[in-house]
């Protein structure tokens, strides 16, 4: 995905699934607290569903609209960590399990990261 669009301007926009088919609405951006770059997006699957979190990194842009490479119940069935929080590094790497996505270990594993865009703390 391109890495120099503000997250803020990704909220609000609509996420499909690999096949096209609406997985919701995007309700938060959290960014790499090393990169500062968007890594994961909270996608609001529903009227009274969770948030789902999908990776930004394989996903795209496409218009006005995010495509996340995944099926849609791959990605209802992600892990809920609630949103509003920080991700802990646990958390990051039970996501990247989740979509089979190649992670490598950070020399630094204690280090928060998948901070909230916005959040300055």
């Amino acid at each position: 995905m391109q890495t120099d669009i503000d997250p803020r301007s990704l909220i609000g926009r609509k996420a499909f699934d690999r096949n096209g088919t609406k997985i919701g609405t995007i309700d938060e951006v959290y960014l790499d607290d090393a990169t500062g770059v968007p890594e994961w997006a909270a996608v609001r699957t529903g009227l009274f569903s969770r948030d789902a979190f999908v990776p930004l990194e394989p996903s795209e842009l496409v218009g006005d609209t995010l495509r996340v490479p995944f099926e849609r119940a791959l990605i209802r069935d992600a892990p809920d960590f609630g949103v509003g929080r920080h991700l802990s590094p646990e958390q990051e790497l039970q996501l990247y399990h989740h979509y089979g996505l190649d992670t490598t270990l950070p020399t630094d594993f204690n280090r928060d990261f998948g901070r909230l865009a916005g959040d300055e703390s």
